[in-house]
């Protein structure tokens, strides 16, 4: 019995655990009931936020290859990214960005191996 209650207790509390400071977090900021004073520079960079996380994920899965720097310009991500940027600063649509951006990747990557 101890091993079946170790089994299924343990991740039930953590899962448990998790879901209420995730709560607890999200939530903060809607409790105070008047607004939170926050600086002027604070307010400033944290519209700058999504754009600083978006470019700390993308970067390295476009820069880097198993944990190390690309070496060689025979990487399909390179002209799939170069294209892409180039069609959104064109015509500045992120769904044609995405299909260019695949259009070539796929391609050199499947086709030629990349």
């Amino acid at each position: 019995m101890s091993d079946l209650l170790d089994t299924w207790l343990w991740p039930v509390l953590a899962i448990a655990g998790l879901a209420v400071i995730t709560l607890i977090t999200r939530t903060f900021f809607m409790i105070p009931e008047r607004e939170l004073p926050m600086p002027d520079w604070l307010r400033r960079g944290l519209k700058y936020a999504p754009l600083a996380a978006l470019a700390a994920v993308i970067a390295p899965e476009i820069a880097m290859s198993g944990g190390a720097l690309i070496r060689t310009l025979a990487d399909a991500r390179l002209p799939a990214v170069l294209l892409a940027g180039g069609y959104y600063f064109w015509r500045r649509g992120i769904l044609g960005t995405i299909v260019v951006g695949m259009a070539v990747y796929l391609p050199l990557h499947i086709g030629l191996g990349w």
